[in-house]
């Protein structure tokens, strides 16, 4: 049996190991940053601008404003082998949903591992409809309100890509679920800011990706417990 003097010594030990080995895995995943946002063409703006474009014609066409642009995704493309010695924030054990929400989906855009069980419920009064013809995913959950029958209405997506959701009654509703290969990957904040943590150290593709832009793509290196910042400018003309 154990004394005090026996079990602080054995406690302290436990812990030193334990501490040691917490360094030790952090030690062999890395982190990648940075920041993300859109650019139109220069020039753009001083050219239209003035003549015909204030003209009754074309005052009031929508214009693309890409300082406003969000809903940025940047991921590491395709599969990775070896394993992180910690489970990436990106994953949550909740189940991710898109919810109906003031005839709108919300969030606009999911990205989320392939292999994930997708929620949709329908926080309206109304009834809304929930439908892809996606190469990725074809699916059509009907016409639904609440209570529902049996359980809240979900998708399985068991491929990768892009995935465009409807709803067949109001046709403002859309948004998008970018199915991924991998669990590391980021949404930028508001400010344009992502982060990517616990990366396998090695050699990757790194794409910055948006609903309306060309994809761009970066080669990025992970080392061992460094962090590595990669910014991206989307735009006309930007994909790689």
């Amino acid at each position: 049996m154990f004394n005090a003097t026996s079990r602080h010594s054995f406690l302290s030990s436990w812990i030193l190991a334990l501490i040691l080995l917490v360094r030790f895995d952090s030690s062999t995943a890395g982190t990648i940053t940075g920041n993300v946002r859109a650019q139109g063409k220069p020039g753009t703006e001083a050219e239209t601008s003035g003549g015909k474009y204030d003209s009754r014609q074309f005052k009031f066409v929508e214009r693309v404003n890409y300082e406003e642009m969000r809903d940025f995704i940047v991921y590491i493309d395709g599969p990775i082998t070896g394993k992180a010695p910690e489970q990436p924030a990106q994953i949550v054990t909740a189940r991710p949903s898109v919810a109906q929400h003031k005839a709108m989906f919300e969030p606009h855009v999911l990205p989320i591992l392939k292999g994930t069980t997708v929620e949709w419920p329908n926080n309206d009064d109304i009834l809304h409809n929930v439908f892809s013809y996606s190469d990725a995913a074809h699916f059509d959950l009907g016409l639904y309100k609440r209570p529902y029958t049996n359980h809240v209405p979900s998708v399985t997506f068991t491929n990768a890509g892009r995935v465009d959701v409807f709803c067949s009654i109001h046709t403002r509703m859309s948004c998008v679920v970018l199915v991924l290969e991998n669990p590391w990957f980021a949404t930028a904040n508001d400010k344009g800011s992502y982060s990517i943590t616990n990366v396998p150290a090695g050699t990757y593709k790194l794409k910055a990706w948006h609903e309306r832009l060309p994809t761009q793509t970066r080669e990025v290196t992970v080392t061992d417990g460094g962090s590595v910042k990669v910014d991206f400018v989307l735009g006309p003309g930007s994909g790689l």
